[in-house]
């Protein structure tokens, strides 16, 4: 096997996701036949060179497993909290595979999210070229006109750029459904915070194909078969 960028191997191996991956890179955590790397363009062979992470040798596992989770709030969407914190992994420690969140819930929000240690998988569903839809129920304060949800609909901008169209439209007068394609931090809270309303709640009910159904909040299920082949559709993975 030909050489790799370091995050790319170690996301691949099901250990967590590529961007976790490039933390733990810059934070010194992990080295290759015993040298600490820290810079991220660093490359290696997977069969050839000895990787660890956080001292721990990386092993590649075979067998791919894909959860959806029905998050509640107060859990963190990593693998890890060096602050001793919950996170989503808390949730599902029946689960006797190294796997990690595909993308990210905040801290105060709840619903779906799926974990999985497929690394490839993670980072297409992830990647902009894709697309991938994410469908939001928000409950929320503050008045909303229509003149506001135009200019969701269209983009708006935030401290770090204009977003992308999204889908709105509102189930009562403090309940709405928004349908994004991007991943910035707090996206959907920043949103609605630039048409002056604040979220009292956000519940993420879809991504890509997947929905919770009747899964219970806290609960856990692994994916289908025809959910799984539905999801890789997405992503262009034959």
């Amino acid at each position: 096997m030909s050489e790799e960028r370091l995050q790319k191997i170690i996301s691949r191996a099901g250990l967590m996701s590529r961007r976790e991956a490039e933390k733990f890179i810059l934070s010194g955590k992990v080295s290759v036949d015993g040298k600490i790397i820290s810079e991220l363009g660093a490359k290696a062979d997977a069969e050839k060179n000895k990787i660890c992470v956080e001292g721990k040798e990386l092993k590649f596992d075979a067998e791919k497993i894909y959860i959806l989770l029905n998050k509640p709030r107060g859990y963190l969407s990593t693998a890890k909290d060096d602050r001793g914190r919950q996170t989503v992994l808390d949730l599902v420690s029946e689960v006797h595979k190294r796997i990690f969140p595909v993308g990210r819930l905040d801290f105060d929000s709840e619903g779906l999210l799926l974990l999985t240690n497929d690394g490839d998988l993670t980072n297409k569903l992830l990647h902009p070229k894709f697309k991938i839809e994410k469908t939001y129920r928000v409950k929320f304060s503050g008045e909303v006109t229509e003149e506001k949800l135009n200019l969701l609909r269209q983009g708006i901008e935030l401290d770090d750029g204009m977003t992308a169209p999204s889908k709105i439209f509102l189930l009562n007068s403090s309940t709405a459904e928004i349908s994004i394609r991007e991943g910035r931090n707090r996206q959907v809270r920043r949103m609605f915070a630039a048409i002056g309303c604040e979220v009292k709640n956000l519940r993420r009910i879809k991504f890509a194909n997947l929905t919770l159904k009747n899964l219970p909040l806290g609960k856990f299920r692994k994916l289908t078969e025809q959910e799984l082949r539905l999801l890789k559709n997405f992503c262009q993975i034959s």
